[in-house]
């Protein structure tokens, strides 16, 4: 069974930087899509990034140019780098996997695909 387990959020200023780490445990992340998923106060949970095992990444338009996501398998960790953040990125972030050893390109931004889920991060960004 895989457990993954969130960090990194806080509260951080308009403008700046902030890293979530998404930490596996259990299984190997090698086969496994990781997506990162946010949620607003009354607002629907939308997908932020993922990466294929292999490395393939998906954004969300409202994160270009401003997120990047990245993964290390053999600490089976994967990374969120924010930059640039707004008010509007205030939410729980989540992390999630998604088994998929005959397809290691496989990564999509539609949260029903992902078998494994974390905890959530909470991410304010405020002055």
């Amino acid at each position: 069974q895989l457990q993954i387990v969130e960090s990194g959020g806080g509260l951080v200023q308009p403008g700046g930087s902030l890293r979530l780490s998404c930490a596996a445990s259990g299984l190997t992340l090698d086969y496994y899509a990781i997506g990162w998923f946010r949620q607003a106060p009354g607002k629907e949970r939308e997908g932020v990034l993922c990466i294929s095992s292999s490395g393939s990444t998906r954004y969300a338009d409202s994160v270009k140019g401003r997120f990047t996501i990245s993964r290390d398998n053999a600490k089976k960790t994967v990374y969120l780098q924010m930059n640039s953040l707004k008010p509007e990125d205030t939410a729980v972030y989540y992390c999630a996997a998604d088994y998929r050893p005959d397809d290691r390109n496989y990564a999509v931004l539609n949260a029903n695909e992902y078998d494994y889920w974390g905890q959530g991060t909470q991410v304010t960004v405020s002055s």
